[in-house]
């Protein structure tokens, strides 16, 4: 019995499925985690600790440090989109269509997907390595040996920078979109910049705009919270500050692509 139980555990079908159970388990101890931080923030900010001078820095790091490599992610994807959709639609006789659709798919979808992708990239990993860095330093240790709120002193200040940043990095995004795709939809067709104007106007309503800011405002936030959380709970030393970096960028890349399809099965369908 003792050989076939160690022949078993050597084998693909017991590595996968404890693979499985190990993934499972660790995503509900996240989930477990980022639910309680999340309680413990929300109380911090109904009683109104908050430190202003934190909060304007982190504001300024998720908003503007962010924005160019934002700003050219939407871009080029909106003229990637746009110069092959464009060429299709006006062989069909739906030239006039084209503006509407670029600015239906950018104001809904890409502005903000990809939008929470390149701040997931810059400043969710920067958020998760600089808490797992001060955990496995014993910062984090320290501030509470001060008296001082780790949640107050870390967690709030950045979170609120993501709720309220996050939308207006999405504005430009989309307007910087709608933009280059009518660039791209110009040089690649006989379409004038009004035609593409004149049409992207038809598609566009407020509640795509204000759907658009709540998805910024839920991404923004989610971000931030999914980041602190990984690298507070950090160990290990350096090896743990890779880990918890990896984790939030992982689990923050599937919350915003589950509430985009949230948000798409609540408004559009």
């Amino acid at each position: 019995m003792g050989a076939l139980q160690k022949y078993y555990k050597q084998s693909a079908t017991y590595k996968i499925f404890s693979g499985i159970l190990t993934h499972c388990a660790d995503f509900l101890d996240t989930l477990g985690k980022i639910s309680i931080k999340g309680m413990q923030l929300l109380k911090a900010v109904l009683t109104a600790k908050i430190d202003k001078k934190e909060l304007i820095e982190q504001c300024e790091r998720f908003g503007v440090s962010s924005l160019p490599i934002t700003l050219s992610i939407v871009g080029m994807t909106s003229v990637i989109v746009s110069s092959q959709v464009a060429n299709e639609m006006v062989k069909q006789g739906g030239g006039h269509l084209v503006g509407l659709l670029m600015t239906m798919l950018i104001v809904r979808e890409v502005g903000a997907i990809m939008s929470g992708f390149a701040i997931i990239s810059m400043i969710g990993s920067s958020l998760a390595s600089e808490l797992a860095t001060m955990r496995v330093t014993e910062q984090i240790d320290a501030v509470k040996v001060l008296k001082v709120n780790p949640v107050e002193y870390l967690f709030v200040p950045r979170v609120l920078s993501g709720i309220l940043m996050m939308p207006l990095v999405v504005i430009l995004a989309s307007v910087v979109g709608v933009l280059t795709g009518a660039v791209a939809t110009a040089l690649t067709t006989d379409l004038s910049f009004r035609a593409y104007f004149d049409s992207a106007w038809l598609g566009v309503y407020m509640k795509d705009l204000s759907v658009s800011l709540l998805k910024a405002v839920a991404f923004g936030g989610t971000i931030a919270l999914i980041s602190c959380t990984c690298g507070y709970y950090a160990s290990g030393g350096a090896k743990g500050v890779g880990i918890a970096t990896t984790k939030a960028v992982v689990w923050s890349f599937v919350a915003i692509v589950i509430w985009d399809m949230i948000f798409a099965l609540a408004f559009f369908f």
